[in-house]
């Protein structure tokens, strides 16, 4: 990968999309971003209305609306483009049609030349995520899923609502699927070094009584707000930014990723939301919890439905 350029190219400029790019345009994340979308007035529109708003950014960035050939000298392209969920329907529905399109569309991406990251933000993340490096052909560590970054986010807002302190004082996952069948790791959960689980013992704003409820919440947050608004973007157009922040600045940061699994967990040949080491190079590590029975037994099945849902999918 080059080390100087901070090019990102995201495909796919509905709502998610344009919450990504916004994200990075706001923070200074990038310098060059270029959207691609099938629709190339939408696309060159985005583009024009991110550019209005770049005197007030923290930094200058360049934006256009491109073709796939500006892939080519990407650092990161962000794939966002699919089928949006619908009121009342579950991640893993939208796979068959979106698998199409992520497969064309990478091929698209990878025949550039490109020789960066891949970060997928399409549903169900973690299986669009096996489809993208299946077909890309780029080293596992290189394809990297948004994964349970969004509900890791939601569960340490939701603990720190009910405790009343700042969430980025509480330190927590959701691993496994990004979907009906993530885990909260309630057992490395902790407030200011306490674990939680002791932490509920003697506490006035939380109970143990309140954790399973915490989980079920957070679970169904994107079932809430499409019920009002027909669509989630802003927390996962964050979170995106993050991951893609992690990569050009080879941060080494941690964070709950869709990463492919090669023994860790006990698992193979599967891509799923676990904490992870991200650099410029993608996924530098699995970071490999010692997460309870409980725990080993809800992961096992949340990965056993990915299996089940992938298998249809699998080329």
């Amino acid at each position: 990968m080059r080390n100087t350029s901070r090019r990102v190219v995201v495909v796919g400029t509905g709502f998610v999309g344009t919450s990504i790019a916004y994200a990075m345009v706001n923070q200074g994340i990038t310098n060059e971003l270029v959207l691609i979308d099938v629709n190339q007035d939408k696309a060159q529109g985005e583009a024009l209305d991110l550019l209005d708003g770049i005197a007030w950014a923290r930094e200058n960035v360049k934006i256009w609306s491109g073709t796939y050939a500006d892939c080519k000298e990407a650092d990161v392209v962000v794939i966002t483009a699919g089928a949006n969920q619908k009121p009342g329907q579950t991640r893993l529905e939208l796979v068959d049609i979106n698998a199409k399109i992520m497969r064309e569309i990478v091929q698209s991406v990878m025949a550039t030349g490109f020789d960066g990251c891949l970060v997928i933000a399409a549903n169900p993340v973690d299986v669009l995520t096996y489809v993208a490096w299946q077909t890309s052909n780029l080293p596992y560590s290189r394809v990297i899923g948004t994964g349970t970054t969004l509900d890791t986010t939601r569960f340490r807002k939701e603990l720190a609502l009910k405790l009343n302190i700042d969430p980025r004082s509480v330190h927590g996952y959701i691993i496994g699927e990004h979907g009906d069948s993530e885990v909260a790791v309630w057992s490395h959960t902790t407030v200011g070094a306490k674990p939680i689980l002791e932490l509920v013992v003697n506490n006035q704003y939380l109970t143990v009584d309140d954790l399973d409820e915490i989980a079920e919440k957070v679970k169904n947050a994107a079932y809430e707000i499409i019920d009002r608004k027909q669509a989630t973007y802003y927390g996962i157009g964050l979170s995106t930014a993050r991951i893609v922040k992690a990569i050009l600045n080879n941060e080494q940061a941690i964070l709950p990723v869709s990463a492919y699994l090669d023994g860790e967990y006990n698992q193979r040949d599967i891509f799923t939301g676990v904490p992870a080491i991200v650099n410029q190079n993608g996924v530098r590590e699995i970071i490999e919890l010692r997460i309870d029975p409980k725990e080993k037994l809800q992961f096992q099945a949340s990965v056993d439905q990915l299996r089940q849902v992938l298998a249809s999918v699998k080329s």
